[in-house]
């Protein structure tokens, strides 16, 4: 599952060309560091472990990014990453400075992202980036392991053997390249072909990372049953998944507490710890918040940054102590009436917590239409926008609330927090009977960028589109750049007479199925500065590309066609006229038709 950190790092996920750059850019910024901390995975007669600098290493920890010296004085050692960015170096640098060790993600290809691993050429390319960041970070002393690839099996049966023989081909080379560190690949549990394959064709693997929510506890007996020898690491592990849950009578998923959910991670901790033979630790999922399904399904932390019971829970097993200030403890939200009801109901929701400490505590009540998916394969989501007119009253006893106009699912959440870093969490669904209306975009100021540099941009070049083995973009570029010692987006397209184009998302990968994009309301017009390699190149910029036969479309769409010079020159789409309420594809090129290959810049793109 990807957590998204920023932008540039869901772009490098989204496109190997993208992660190819920020390879490049990883490579320029190495610094001097410690001396490399040795690995060693041993068996001592029939139980698998770890030794990091000689000694044992039970992996005790989460996956997610944040909150590093949260993660360590609760007692965990490791941390997790799933591909390789600008800011891996510093990731690491801190990890060391706060004890803790990091299994190194390398992403590997997704066939439902558009990778091919038949494509001798797509595999050879990702192949040397694989080698590229093994090279970049094999000496850095927080390293503990490489993760080879998060769920690029899929989630069917896993028996594609051509996706196997890459990976072992990436996990010999990693051998080669660095012999002190283990290699694992990660799967989505362990059904179909993939125990089996892996091992009978991916000899150079150490580990077998699984990634396991409801099934979790029940690891040490399946995975047996599985045909499983090798040691094995649960790399993510939590509440019982979306997929695994029935809908409710109105067609929602009912999410457990968030005291409820501290005690499912620590029941699975402690049943994967009675198997001392294979098992080598877990990582729980996820360490920070992530809209996936639900805005909190999986958080472990809120996102302000706030502690929830898993990480109590954790803490508890893992250092052996109670917290000595736990979260608040909270029940299940109690909706009076129906689960069904009319557009503009009163709804009175009832709220019951206590805090272990008698700590004040504060409310927070919230109401957002529901995601369309909850089943997303473990693609993040935007955060639902709430409807801060639905909540008439609320405190620590209950909430009044007015159901919205627009028909959909609701869900009613109430975040609970203390004064001393602890939260709790409950939530419910209603259904208003009613035409549903898209959700509302998120409102954005201006100027709203999508690419320049030093910012952060709010769409992610990830709709690769046409002859996308032809494209690669370097958004770090220097050659002539439009401001002295500046940078701008270099553009290749490297088919003669083919065609190609790339989307800004939002979110990533998105064609209409999600919610999401921007309300850019008050905006005139989109601007963008742009130059050709030779001049003449002819290329089509616009705004807009999901239509009217999605459910999320753009409200808008409009492109002009230019013919490049080699100086910089700014354009503009004019859009004083248009709906700019919900802008998912905030910028697209396209090219095609031409009789050799295309190199053009970007610089600058922004709404005003």
């Amino acid at each position: 599952m990807t957590t998204a950190r920023n932008q540039l790092l869901i772009s490098c996920f989204s496109r190997l060309v993208v992660r190819a750059s920020c390879l490049v850019m990883v490579m320029n910024s190495l610094t001097a560091a410690d001396p490399p901390v040795p690995v060693a995975l041993t068996k001592s007669g029939s139980d698998w472990q770890l030794l990091r600098d000689g000694k044992p290493w039970l992996v005790r920890g989460a996956g997610g990014g944040t909150a590093l010296e949260l993660l360590a004085r609760i007692g965990g050692n490791t941390e997790r990453t799933w591909g390789i960015g600008t800011d891996t170096r510093a990731y690491l640098d801190e990890a060391q400075r706060r004890g803790l060790a990091v299994v190194v993600g390398i992403w590997l290809g997704h066939e439902r992202h558009g990778f091919n691993w038949s494509d001798q050429a797509q595999v050879a390319k990702q192949l040397a980036e694989a080698k590229a960041a093994v090279l970049a970070f094999k000496d850095h002393p927080a390293l503990l392991a490489w993760g080879l690839g998060n769920e690029m099996e899929g989630y069917k049966d896993g028996d594609n053997q051509a996706i196997w023989r890459g990976i072992e081909d990436v996990a010999k080379m990693v051998h080669a390249v660095d012999p002190g560190h283990p290699t694992m690949t990660t799967v989505a549990e362990i059904g179909g072909q993939r125990v089996p394959l892996i091992h009978r064709l991916c000899q150079d693997i150490d580990i077998v990372g699984i990634n396991s929510y409801g099934g979790a506890p029940s690891l040490p007996e399946r995975y047996r049953k599985a045909g499983g020898t090798k040691p094995y690491l649960v790399t993510e592990y939590g509440p019982p998944g979306t997929w695994e849950i029935p809908r409710n009578a109105i067609g929602a998923v009912d999410e457990p507490t968030s005291t409820a959910k501290g005690a499912l991670y620590r029941a699975t901790w402690e049943s994967l710890r009675k198997d001392h033979e294979l098992c080598l630790g877990a990582l729980a999922f996820t360490w920070g918040a992530k809209v996936e399904a639900t805005a909190t399904w999986f958080g472990m932390l809120t996102a302000e940054g706030a502690r929830l019971e898993a990480a109590d829970q954790l803490g508890a097993v893992w250092t052996g102590a109670t917290v000595a200030n736990r979260c608040p403890q909270i029940q299940p939200l109690t909706l009076a009436g129906p689960q069904l009801v009319k557009p503009g109901t009163l709804v009175e929701a009832t709220l019951a917590v206590v805090d272990p400490e008698k700590d004040p505590l504060t409310a927070r009540w919230t109401v957002v239409q529901e995601q369309p998916e909850y089943d997303t394969a473990g693609e993040a989501a935007p955060e639902p926008i709430p409807i801060p007119e639905a909540v008439l009253r609320g405190d620590l006893t209950g909430a009044l609330l007015r159901m919205p106009e627009s028909g959909g699912i609701y869900r009613i959440t109430v975040l609970v927090r203390d004064d001393h870093g602890g939260a709790a969490l409950a939530n419910a669904t209603l259904r208003v009977d009613g035409p549903v209306q898209p959700p509302r975009a998120r409102k954005l100021g201006l100027p709203a960028v999508v690419y320049a540099k030093g910012e952060s941009p709010h769409w992610a070049p990830s709709g690769y589109m046409g002859d996308h083995d032809a494209i690669t973009m370097d958004p770090a570029c220097s050659e002539q750049p439009r401001a002295t010692g500046g940078t701008c987006l270099k553009v290749s397209f490297a088919k003669a007479g083919g065609w190609g184009g790339t989307v800004w998302q939002h979110p990533a990968n998105d064609w209409g199925k999600l919610p999401g994009g921007f309300d850019l309301t008050g905006a005139t017009r989109l601007t963008f500065w742009a130059r050709g390699h030779d001049g003449g190149e002819q290329v089509k910029l616009g705004v807009g590309m999901i239509d009217t036969t999605t459910r999320f479309y753009d409200t808008t769409k409009k492109d002009l066609a230019v013919t490049l010079t080699t100086e910089w020159k700014q354009y503009a789409i004019e859009l004083g006229d248009r709906d700019l309420a919900r802008i998912k594809s905030g910028f697209y090129w396209t090219l095609g038709g031409t009789d050799k290959p295309v190199v053009f810049y970007l610089d600058a793109v922004q709404y005003e």
